[in-house]
């Protein structure tokens, strides 16, 4: 039997000025993230240039037990979003941290939450690459940063061994996501189910959400999206969408985009995608089978979606994440 693998080894560069929330998501996420026997995954540290400590943007500071020297450890290494600072103002960082990062990003995957972004462009992480970023933010980071194609509009962006993401909550979607593509959907699942929050939001979809509730009295497209899930394995055209929501097709997929970010067929696709990466991590269903029971009819049809999602076809997913798997519990 082969020896259990060590933990993934995350490490979170806390700066000062440093977003709260940002700094706390990644600990959170994959803290939480847990295989078979409740075998943890990650292992998360936190650091700062000198080991010392640095100025949170609400009234408090933190004192990281490491210096800028644990990242020559990382496989993943986390920059949260700072409120402040010369990388936000001037698009610059010290050489120390320069030099840090630049090490770290030749053997390690590289990540940043909101205007962390800021700090790995600074770097030279960046260029020529596509990146997110917080959308209140993104004229600056142009302006600082021509280099960088960035999108403005996503929640986040996988670029394979550099990731970003957009503001706050958005660095859960990031993390989660991660969770996801290391472990499979099952295991990110279990994380999301643990942070009391969606296990999954598009990295594609916007950043700012017109209606992110529906209106009072039921009048938005919720209990329609509540109905598609329960029918995900039933074809349904957008006429029917809308009879259901009792609303012209118009103003049916005008509302649907307001409240969710997407178009009703992105969504719905990205529904039956989940639903077929569940099914084959937690069953012996035959890859037909699974293309039936989440809507996409035929085999071909599902291997053209999930190829598109995750890259691989459907028997080399469930190769890869099955036996990562937990119990249930």
């Amino acid at each position: 039997m082969a020896p259990e693998a060590p933990p993934h080894r995350v490490v979170i560069v806390a700066l000062d000025d440093f977003a709260p929330l940002d700094l706390g998501i990644p600990g959170q996420v994959f803290r939480v993230a847990r295989g078979p026997a409740d075998r943890r995954l990650y292992e998360i540290s936190t650091c700062s240039p000198g080991g010392a400590p640095v100025r949170g943007s609400a009234g408090y500071h933190v004192l990281p037990d490491h210096d800028l020297g644990v990242l020559e450890t990382a496989d993943t290494v986390i920059v949260p979003g700072v409120h402040g600072g010369s990388a936000l103002t001037a698009g610059t960082i010290d050489d120390e941290l320069r030099s840090a990062l630049q090490a770290a990003a030749r053997r390690s995957r590289m990540m940043s939450i909101c205007t962390g972004a800021f700090v790995l462009a600074a770097a030279g992480l960046l260029d020529d690459r596509p990146a997110a970023t917080h959308w209140y933010h993104a004229r600056r980071f142009q302006r600082l940063f021509p280099r960088v194609r960035l999108d403005p509009d996503v929640l986040f962006i996988d670029d394979g061994d550099i990731l970003t993401s957009a503001g706050v909550a958005s660095g859960i979607d990031l993390c989660l996501h991660v969770v996801r593509r290391d472990h499979g959907s099952e295991v990110a699942n279990r994380a999301a189910r643990r942070c009391v929050t969606p296990p999954f939001r598009e990295g594609g979809q916007a950043q700012y959400i017109e209606r992110p509730l529906p209106a009072p009295g039921g009048a938005g497209t919720a209990p329609t999206r509540a109905w598609m899930l329960e029918r995900l394995h039933e074809p349904v055209d957008l006429t029917e969408l809308a009879a259901h929501a009792r609303m012209s097709v118009r103003t049916f997929t005008r509302r649907f985009r307001e409240e969710t970010g997407l178009s009703p067929a992105r969504w719905l696709t990205g529904r039956r995608v989940e639903q077929a990466r569940h099914l084959l991590e937690t069953t012996d269903l035959s890859v037909d089978e699974i293309a039936r029971k989440a809507g996409f009819g035929t085999a071909v049809s599902l291997r053209q979606h999930l190829h598109a999602a995750v890259g691989v076809a459907p028997l080399a997913y469930r190769q890869t994440f099955r036996s990562r798997v937990p119990g249930p519990r």
